[in-house]
C-alpha cells in the first residue's frame, strides 16, 4: 500500500496503539474516580497534558482535552464569539478554512455576528494587508488556520497580533494548528495565540482526540455542561485510552527542522516528477507547506473517480480535497477561483515522516499509467 492522505489522516504509531490497549485493559478505571484505578488513570492524562503543553511551549493547565480538532475549533469560536459578545460583533476569518470554522462562522452569522471572510489568491494565499484591513476596534475573535488543509497555503497567523494592536480591538485570536502540529515551531505567545487547535490522529496518534490550548487568563464560555472535567470548560468522562495515547503519538514527535528537511526533498522529487507528466497542473503555492500538494490530473476521469482507481488499480491512497466535505466540490479551490475544470480533476497527496522516494515513484507511475490509458 502507498500511503499519500496524510492530511486526512495518518497512521497511528505502534507504541501508540499498545499504550491505548494497555489504557482498556489494564489501566482501564474512570479517571475521576477517587479510588488507585480511576487515581492511575488518572496520571496518565495528566502525563499526556504535560507531554503535549511542552511541545507547545506552555503550560500543562492551558491544554484542554477534547475529541478532535472539529470540537475544538467550535469550542474556540463559539466559547469566544459568545465571552465577547459585549465589547464587539464582528469575527474575521478566511474562505479557505476547514468545514468547522467556517460552519461555525455561518451559524454565529445567523446570530447576528458580522462574519468578515478574507478572500485567497489564486494559489491559495491571504496577505497580511488583508489581516490589518479586516480587523477593526469591534473585532472579537480572529480565526485562522496556519496552514490549509487543501493546498498547503501557509497564512500569516503571526500577523494577527499586530492587527489587533492596531486596531485596539478586544479580539481573541484562535488558530488552527491541526495540519501545522508537529511539522512546524508552534509557540503560542510567539504566534500570539489566545487559543490553538490541534488533533492526535494527524500525528499518528488515534482518530477521537484533540486539544484546545487556551491561554492562561483567558475567558472562553463553555458549550457542555455536566461535570468537572477539564475545568468545566469542556465537561464528561475523559477518554484516559485516546488521551493516553495522545500523549505517546506527542512523545514521538521528531525534531521537527530535521523531519522537515527530509519531507522539503520528497516535495521537490514529486513535482519534479509530477510536472514531467504532460498537461499536470500543481495548484498549491510554491512557498507552501511541504507536506501537501494540490493538482489537476489532465484525465476525463473525475478526482473522485481517479482517487478511487488509484486505490483500487494501483494500492495508491490520496484525495480529492478535505475528507470532512465528503466528495463535495472544494470550497478553497472555488475561493481561489481556479475554474471548474481545473476543480473537477484535482487531487491532493499529502506527505507523512513514514514518506518514502519509493512511495513518490508508485503514485508517478500510477498517474503516468492513469492519464496515459484514459486521456482528457
Amino acid at each position: 500500500m502507498t500511503y499519500l492522505d496524510n492530511s486526512a489522516t495518518t497512521k497511528p504509531e505502534k507504541e501508540v496503539a499498545d499504550k491505548i490497549y494497555k489504557m482498556l485493559t489494564v489501566n482501564f478505571g474512570n479517571p475521576s474516580s477517587f479510588h488507585k484505578a480511576g487515581l492511575d488513570a488518572n496520571d496518565e492524562i495528566t502525563r499526556a497534558r504535560e507531554i503535549i503543553a511542552k511541545t507547545l511551549s506552555c503550560q500543562s493547565e492551558e491544554i484542554y482535552f477534547t475529541s478532535g480538532g472539529t470540537e475544538a475549533n467550535n469550542l474556540a469560536i463559539f466559547g469566544a464569539a459568545e465571552a465577547g459578545k459585549r465589547r464587539g460583533n464582528r469575527i474575521v476569518t478566511t474562505a479557505i478554512e476547514h468545514e468547522s470554522v467556517l460552519k461555525a462562522a455561518d451559524e454565529l452569522e445567523k446570530r447576528g455576528f458580522e462574519v468578515i471572510r478574507l478572500m485567497p489568491d489564486s494559489k491559495g494565499r491571504i496577505s497580511e494587508e488583508q489581516i490589518f484591513d479586516a480587523v477593526n476596534d469591534k473585532t472579537i475573535l480572529v480565526t485562522m488556520m496556519f496552514v490549509n488543509n487543501e493546498v498547503g497555503s501557509i497564512l500569516p497567523v503571526s500577523s494577527i497580533k499586530k492587527a489587533v494592536k492596531r486596531a485596539n480591538a478586544p479580539a481573541l485570536i484562535h488558530i488552527d494548528c491541526v495540519q501545522a502540529y508537529s511539522k512546524t515551531e508552534i509557540k503560542p505567545e510567539k504566534l500570539g495565540a489566545d487559543l490553538i487547535s490541534i488533533s492526535s490522529h494527524k500525528i499518528h496518534g488515534a482518530k477521537g482526540v484533540g486539544a484546545l490550548y487556551v491561554k492562561k487568563g483567558v475567558r472562553i464560555l463553555p458549550m457542555m455542561f455536566g461535570g468537572e472535567q477539564e475545568k468545566r470548560l469542556r465537561p464528561g468522562t475523559q477518554a484516559a485510552p485516546l488521551i493516553a495515547g495522545f500523549g505517546k503519538a506527542a512523545e514521538m514527535i521528531p525534531d521537527y527542522k530535521q523531519q522537515a528537511e527530509k519531507i522539503k526533498e520528497l516535495n521537490a522529487y514529486a513535482k519534479q516528477e509530477l510536472l514531467k507528466i504532460d498537461g499536470v497542473i500543481i495548484n498549491s503555492p510554491e512557498e507552501g507547506s511541504d507536506y501537501i500538494i494540490n493538482l489537476y490530473v489532465p484525465t476525463f476521469m473525475t478526482s473522485q473517480t481517479v482517487v478511487q482507481h488509484l486505490s483500487s488499480q494501483y494500492g495508491v491512497y490520496v484525495s480529492n480535497g478535505s475528507a470532512c466535505a465528503k466528495g463535495k466540490k472544494s470550497h478553497v479551490l472555488t475561493a481561489m477561483k481556479i475554474s471548474d475544470k481545473i476543480i473537477d480533476k484535482s487531487i491532493r497527496i499529502s506527505f507523512s515522516r513514514n514518506t518514502t522516494k519509493e512511495d513518490i515513484d508508485s503514485l508517478i507511475n500510477a498517474l503516468r499509467e492513469t492519464v496515459r490509458d484514459y486521456p482528457v
